[in-house]
């Protein structure tokens, strides 16, 4: 294995390890996993598998997977239907009994939305609009340069929806999604649950979708890591490699 850079070391020694029984929430693409030109385009090692294995274990269960990606696509992903989950950022949630919560959604209210979002993918080949069902995400990884015409003509396809929905500005990607249900209502939630519940939670996320996670837990006294250079928390590692270097020595604290 290579040994982190210098400032890589030095910012995972940084991160404190919790001194009283913990909880922990994990963003996935550019926290977990390296962020790459496509959603299918990533790849889960086994060892993260072991990881997040290990995580559970020290957390007795304790451990969430809090998600812009759907549930589907993570169980795919990570091919274990045990993980406890929160999708599409928080509108959907699979708890620690198997139950599934989806937030209730009218459908039919995205419909000119989607078609219009197929409309300026039609016109320039380095768009891709991912339809999440509950939710539509427009990628522009490959056509940076179009940035803001593309947020400008997305809002405006979606102020009929506002507040119903919500436009989520992330890496690369402009979504829209229910408003009701945030990666804070899905912390929240599983706050509220064993294996949660009294325990000191934990953040970690690379995007300003991961703010609203922040948020949650600090209510609850916990800890807020931002990842990477686009967002700012309590604490801050530089990329997945870091976290998951962390997340190792996070994995041999185990509080009773």
């Amino acid at each position: 294995m290579m040994q982190p850079a210098p400032r890589e070391s030095a910012a995972i020694q940084a991160v404190p390890l919790p001194t009283s029984a913990w909880c922990l929430f994990l963003d996935v693409d550019g926290t977990l996993l390296e962020l790459a030109d496509h959603p299918g385009a990533v790849f889960v090692d086994p060892k993260l598998k072991s990881l997040l294995s290990r995580l559970r274990d020290a957390a007795g269960g304790a451990v969430a997977l809090i998600s812009g990606r759907t549930i589907a696509d993570l169980d795919q992903l990570f091919s274990d239907p045990t993980l406890l989950l929160a999708g599409l950022h928080g509108c959907e949630r699979r708890d620690a009994q198997g139950e599934l919560h989806v937030a209730p959604v009218a459908l039919e209210q995205l419909s000119q939305v989607r078609a219009g979002l197929q409309r300026i993918v039609s016109r320039h080949p380095g768009l891709m609009l991912e339809d999440k069902g509950a939710g539509l995400a427009l990628h522009f990884l490959k056509a940076r340069e179009l940035e803001h015409e593309l947020r400008a003509e997305v809002s405006l396809l979606a102020a009929p929806l506002v507040p119903h929905f919500a436009l989520l500005d992330g890496h690369a990607v402009i979504e829209i999604k229910p408003a009701a249900h945030t990666k804070d209502s899905a912390v929240s939630a599983f706050m509220e649950e064993e294996p949660f519940r009294g325990r000191m939670p934990i953040f970690i996320g690379d995007d300003r979708t991961d703010y609203a996670g922040f948020a949650a837990v600090r209510r609850f006294g916990g800890l807020a890591v931002a990842v990477g250079d686009r967002v700012k928390a309590d604490w801050w590692l530089p990329g997945p490699a870091a976290v998951r270097e962390w997340l190792g020595r996070l994995a041999a604290t185990v509080i009773s």
